[in-house]
């Protein structure tokens, strides 16, 4: 069997894959020949970057949704045999502010999406890769930077990504005797609409701040790459991509 052969008989689900670092992320890997599950609420969407392209499955669902989440989950393995990775991706940042100033909607549409949502992916790819054969996957979960250093006035995002830090460890705890890995990905200031509009905000509250440091999100995506290609015996169990000149390491 060729090199190519085999890449594209593995397979990997996107959630959040419409756009951003899921967008990304899909792309890099429909470019190396995996299977590509892209999930997102919107279709149109999906089918924007799917492109036609065989190895993409566009499965519209809403992460909050149980049912849609395990449609999408079903059909994907239906469709291509088995699950190898899941990028659990999807998320949203909700408008700043202090605890007393931030609406109870937004709180928890952020826990909605940002911390059930990856639950409900993760349960899902969880119970595929337990039951498959031969048993085994991988879940990269992407964490943040706001995990270890927030934003000031980024109490749903900081605390739901922090919690996410909490699921990374059980699940690779609780995937050893199934074979199935789990890590995280927190990714500082790629260049997303996510990370361009948080700019935005922040030169509209001071138009003296110093513009905020990015990378390239392809550059991010191929971290992806690197955490989902290694062979199930190794893991990168916490990984930090990040612009390499921001505020992350240091004091004031």
């Amino acid at each position: 069997m060729s090199a190519m052969d085999e890449t594209s008989r593995r397979t990997i689900l996107i959630t959040g894959a419409s756009s951003g670092i899921g967008r990304a992320v899909a792309e890099v890997f429909l470019e190396k020949g995996w299977q590509v599950g892209l999930v997102a609420r919107r279709a149109e969407q999906l089918e924007e970057v799917a492109q036609g392209r065989a190895t993409a499955h566009v499965l519209p669902a809403d992460v909050t949704d149980p049912d849609a989440v395990n449609q999408a989950f079903d059909c994907f393995a239906k469709r291509v045999g088995r699950l190898d990775v899941l990028f659990n991706n999807a998320g949203i940042f909700t408008p700043s502010g202090t605890i007393d100033e931030i609406e109870l909607e937004d709180w928890f549409a952020a826990v909605n999406v940002n911390l059930n949502g990856m639950f409900l992916a993760a349960r899902a790819a969880f119970r595929q890769m337990r039951r498959q054969s031969p048993q085994g996957g991988r879940i990269i979960n992407n964490g943040s930077i706001a995990a270890h250093v927030p934003r000031p006035g980024s109490t749903p995002y900081a605390a739901t990504k922090s919690a996410i830090t909490g699921l990374t460890r059980s699940l690779s705890l609780d995937g050893r005797p199934f074979q199935i890995a789990c890590g995280q990905i927190d990714i500082g200031n790629a260049r997303t609409p996510m990370v361009e509009d948080l700019s935005a905000r922040q030169i509209a509250a001071d138009p003296t701040a110093a513009p905020m440091e990015t990378f390239a999100v392809a550059d991010a995506a191929q971290s992806v790459l690197h955490m989902a290609d290694l062979p199930l015996e190794a893991n990168v169990q916490f990984m930090t991509v990040m612009a390499t000149t921001m505020p992350y390491i240091g004091r004031g």
